[in-house]
């Protein structure tokens, strides 16, 4: 059984402020740090649970986050972009489920550091005409490659909209959002006992996961934070103009949909 961990870090118990998932400073080191932590305790709780192969995937920001040589041995690491499946990099491999480990609410929503792949450009993301965030997007990506999610950690914002897309998955509230950058946390330590715990559960019960899937063709309906983002979005010419935030596109599949933001969210930075 292989198991592919995909790590972000705003949902990871203890951090509430950009300064912690952004690089340069000391308060982004321990966060990091907090991370890499989080994927060993789902290493561990996978591993006592039966799997035989763990890939765990950096998946916050330039995908360059995680310690190597502060993670479990027994896991592989992706690392780096560009890569064509972003978040779910290792499903190339053949995985038989996935782990969503300190994800965060979507854009618009209440929770903490809550934003949709790119805060800068993306206000809202409908595929088919479902609000979904970074969890679902990618939780779709997995379901057309037949792989389910079967445990999700975060805080209660980030539970309370992901969980009816993922049945029979199991669940680790980390945090209590109160705000974007407020709100009351578990203890890291604690955190990780309660991962390592869902882990083990989620693989035993593997059996009992549905994978997501959004059958084709997709129609993506993206909401920007500004005009001049979809000014500059539509310069792509299968993007069709609705109106002076909004643009629309149609597609053959989810990898392809969520290849298409990524570039899009690349894009937006001859903007900033």
């Amino acid at each position: 059984m292989k198991i592919l961990i995909s790590t972000d870090i705003e949902g990871v118990a203890g951090v509430f402020h950009s300064e912690q998932v952004r690089a340069g400073n000391g308060e982004y080191e321990r966060a990091r740090a907090w991370m890499t932590a989080e994927a060993n305790a789902a290493v561990q709780g996978a591993i006592a649970g039966g799997a035989e192969e763990i890939l765990v995937n950096d998946s916050h920001g330039g995908f360059r986050n995680l310690l190597p040589d502060g993670l479990d041995e027994r896991a592989r690491l992706v690392l780096g972009k560009p890569r064509y499946l972003g978040m779910m990099g290792g499903l190339e491999e053949g995985c038989d489920a996935v782990f969503m480990i300190g994800y965060h609410s979507r854009s618009q929503g209440r929770g903490i550091l809550a934003h949709t792949i790119n805060s800068f450009a993306f206000a809202r993301v409908f595929i088919n005409g479902m609000e979904l965030g970074e969890a679902g997007l990618y939780g779709a990506l997995a379901g057309e490659m037949g792989v389910p999610v079967i445990l999700g950690t975060g805080d209660d914002a980030f539970i309370s909209e992901t969980r009816d897309i993922f049945p029979g998955a199991e669940w680790v509230q980390t945090k209590v959002a109160h705000g974007q950058g407020s709100g009351v946390t578990l203890s890291p330590a604690a955190s990780r006992r309660a991962i390592a715990a869902a882990a083990e559960t989620a693989v035993r019960n593997l059996k009992k996961a549905v994978p997501f899937r959004i059958p084709a063709p997709i129609e993506c309906r993206l909401q920007t934070q500004s005009s001049a983002l979809a000014d500059l979005f539509c310069m792509w010419p299968t993007l069709e103009r609705v109106d002076g935030v909004t643009l629309r596109f149609t597609t053959d599949s989810m990898q392809s949909a969520v290849r298409t933001l990524n570039s899009l969210a690349a894009m937006s930075f001859m903007l900033r």
